[in-house]
């Protein structure tokens, strides 16, 4: 595999310049492994990674259409067309910090509990080696383990929750632990901060008014789609802003957030939402907040003509990387005085 040589004025863990993805104009787009945005694998840099990308295959959780466990590798994929300078965050990111692909975590399809413990166990161990992670699901019920990873490291955290649906249900059939409750579960266990807790892109139908009592309790507000379109970006970008301020800040990113038309290939689509410039305006838009981790869910590749919702989702995973590396060079930077 040949890599680029991509140069850094700022260490990484070791003082080495950051391992970069493989160059291109050596070796074709469509060849090789699919890692993301064509990153060395993680065994590749001594298992050091400042932001480790990691696939969870599970999609055990969902109340209508299945396949997300299929969602992370269609992200790798269409992520091949990525490139190294991302000329809307004017970074070089992958120059800035060590990202690697950390490959998948495997997890039980068959038993929801247990697979909830393997994902926290084992977020646990790259963020205790010094990983901002960038997962890739995986339907929503994983959220619920890697905040109680987040929350172990960094106390109660901001969450901003892109989404169409509000996940913050209590059961389905009786089952608590589902891609429709894991808000809700992360607000009784204590994990998430109340004061710091947005949805964007919410829409659709609800099964009744309380719906949205329960959530505002639970300390959420709400920017719906319909928002967005009216007050438009800048606007909304700056209420989240003001809402989560300097807290740890995690990011949760639904895919179906989009309309049916910018992401087709997802479980729950519902119409009205996103475009998906909408969605990469409002991310970039978050570089002043304290950005720990974020995941994106809920990519169902059986649905998704012409890979159109990995490919939207593959450029949200590079912008939310982005913003982390940016972060952790800048970091680096007063830390040493630069």
């Amino acid at each position: 595999m040949t890599s680029s040589d991509n140069s850094s004025p700022l260490a990484s863990h070791d003082a080495r310049p950051p391992r970069g993805p493989v160059d291109s104009s050596k070796v074709p787009r469509y060849a090789g492994p699919a890692t993301f945005a064509r990153l060395p694998r993680i065994d590749q840099t001594d298992d050091r990674a400042d932001v480790a990308v990691v696939g969870i295959p599970f999609d055990t959780g969902v109340s209508y259409r299945p396949g997300a466990r299929f969602g992370g590798n269609a992200i790798r994929e269409a992520s091949r067309l990525l490139r190294p300078y991302n000329p809307a965050q004017d970074a070089s990111p992958f120059a800035l910090a060590q990202v690697a692909d950390a490959g998948d975590i495997a997890v039980n399809p068959f038993d929801i509990g247990e697979a909830l413990e393997t994902v926290e166990h084992a977020a646990g161990e790259l963020l205790d080696a010094g990983s901002r992670l960038m997962t890739l699901g995986g339907d929503h019920t994983i959220a619920l383990p890697l905040l109680r990873a987040m929350a172990r490291k960094h106390g109660p955290v901001a969450l901003l929750h892109f989404d169409a649906h509000l996940d913050t249900w209590d059961t389905y059939f009786g089952a608590p632990y589902t891609h429709g409750t894991p808000f809700r579960r992360a607000v009784e266990e204590g994990v998430l901060d109340t004061s710091a807790l947005s949805h964007v892109g919410t829409r659709g139908p609800l099964y009744g008014k309380r719906d949205l009592d329960d959530d505002a309790k639970m300390g959420f507000g709400i920017v719906t789609s319909a928002d967005v379109m009216r007050r438009g970006v800048d606007e909304v970008v700056d209420q989240l802003r003001q809402r989560i301020g300097s807290r740890p800040l995690y990011v949760s990113v639904d895919i179906d957030v989009l309309d049916p038309a910018h992401a087709p290939g997802t479980g729950t689509p519902e119409a009205g939402g996103l475009t998906s410039r909408e969605l990469l305006e409002i991310v970039r838009g978050l570089s002043d907040c304290h950005l720990i981790s974020a995941d994106l869910v809920e990519v169902a590749p059986a649905y998704d003509h012409a890979e159109i919702t990995s490919v939207a989702a593959s450029h949200t995973a590079y912008e939310l990387t982005t913003l982390m590396t940016r972060q952790i060079a800048a970091a680096r930077g007063a830390a040493s005085g630069g």
